[in-house]
């Protein structure tokens, strides 16, 4: 499948001076383990070592085998412990899912990140239900198919106020609803949703009219009387901060606010920023195959005529009236351009902004890792909202 996506078998992301070699690919992937940064967080910096010590190639079924191995055995541990410690297989399973899910990071296009893949939501849902509250798993009904999400809401008082989570291009659903503690603590619910083309949506590929998924969820919200449908915010992050940004102003009625999170509008849908931004060395490999894989195109010729249909300003809509936004990015952001939040503030009603001067993509930097952008950012505009 990586084949049809114009690339060969092996992994290796593009950079200004050519692809990473397998030790450079190694020293980076366990650098970032090392210091907790996508997409490695929460992967413990041993389980990586282990892990890379018996890669020899950059064969990418390799490397989702040896990932794979690595997280059986904290499964297997889990599994050993649910009887007797609870908390200890809840840690087990959290290990297991984390690294079943970096060895089907970022898209799921050979057999072992297929398998790695059925394991991760394994081994996720095992943990979710030894949480208290638990994470539940919700089905709902989408046009002759299914959404499957996850709700977490607090104890005590009901109705309560809810953030609508929508995951990434190469995260997923499970990495959204795995840091619901710090929405819980504000007294807040989460939901946690796949984006189109990825994980477990309805769509398997993304079109404009995606957006459909999302209304459908927030109607099933407002059937469930432990959510106060009228205290919505959905928060988008990284490219599910296009979805954020359309819902603002199409379910603007339904939302007290949208955080659009280092996401896409419109600069980044055109040809000459697709083909650039490959060449980045923030994104660790199989960049044009995630993006790919998404939008159901088969090479980068086929991407950039997709992606042309996305843009917001393109579709008019810029300019109506929405709901109150927060746009966050780094003005260093090599995956999704800077001039993408600009745009956005130029257009409709104010909005307010964080941009980091020295920041990549999300806004990332080492002043400003995610736990800080998210505590002293993101999670108290959202309270505010939902007040």
């Amino acid at each position: 499948m990586a084949a049809r996506h114009g690339l060969n078998e092996s992994l290796g992301q593009l950079v200004p001076g050519g692809r990473r070699d397998l030790n450079q690919l190694k020293q980076e992937v366990q650098r970032r383990a090392d210091h907790t940064m996508p997409p490695l967080g929460g992967i413990a910096p041993e389980d990586a070592r282990a892990a890379l010590s018996s890669i020899r190639s950059l064969e990418r079924e390799e490397w989702a085998r040896a990932w794979s191995s690595v997280g059986e055995r904290h499964e297997a541990d889990a599994r050993a412990m649910e009887t007797r410690d609870r908390a200890g297989a809840r840690e087990s399973y959290w290990r297991a899912w984390r690294l079943y899910h970096f060895a089907r990071w970022p898209t799921e296009n050979t057999p072992a990140r297929q398998d790695a893949r059925r394991s991760a939501l394994d081994a996720f849902r095992s943990y979710a239900r030894l949480l208290n509250p638990p994470i539940e798993t919700v089905h709902i009904p989408f046009e002759g198919k299914e959404i499957i999400a996850y709700l977490r809401l607090p104890a005590g008082a009901r109705p309560v106020p809810l953030v609508f989570g929508i995951a990434g291009l190469d995260s997923r659903k499970e990495d959204v609803a795995a840091h619901t503690d710090v929405y819980l603590k504000l007294g807040l619910g989460l939901l946690a949703i796949d984006l189109p083309g990825t994980g477990e949506s309805p769509h398997a590929v993304a079109d404009v009219v995606s957006d459909r998924i999302f209304s459908a969820a927030l109607d099933y919200l407002a059937r469930r009387p432990e959510v106060d449908a009228g205290r919505i915010v959905v928060q988008g992050r990284s490219w599910s901060g296009y979805w954020a940004a359309k819902l603002a102003i199409t379910e603007r009625g339904r939302l007290r606010g949208a955080v659009v999170h280092g996401g896409p509008i419109h600069h980044y849908f055109q040809p000459d920023w697709l083909r650039a931004s490959l060449a980045t060395g923030e994104y660790l490999f199989d960049y044009l195959q995630a993006k790919c894989a998404m939008l159901g195109a088969q090479g980068l010729d086929e991407l950039v005529v997709r992606a042309r249909r996305f843009s917001l300003l393109d579709a008019g809509i810029l300019d109506r009236p929405s709901a109150p936004m927060l746009a966050v990015n780094g003005a260093r952001d090599s995956q999704i351009p800077i001039a993408d939040l600009y745009l956005l503030l130029e257009h409709g009603d104010a909005k307010e902004a964080w941009v980091n001067p020295q920041g990549g993509h999300m806004g990332r930097s080492p002043q400003w890792p995610s736990s800080a952008i998210a505590e002293n950012v993101l999670l108290p505009w959202i309270a505010r909202r939902l007040k």
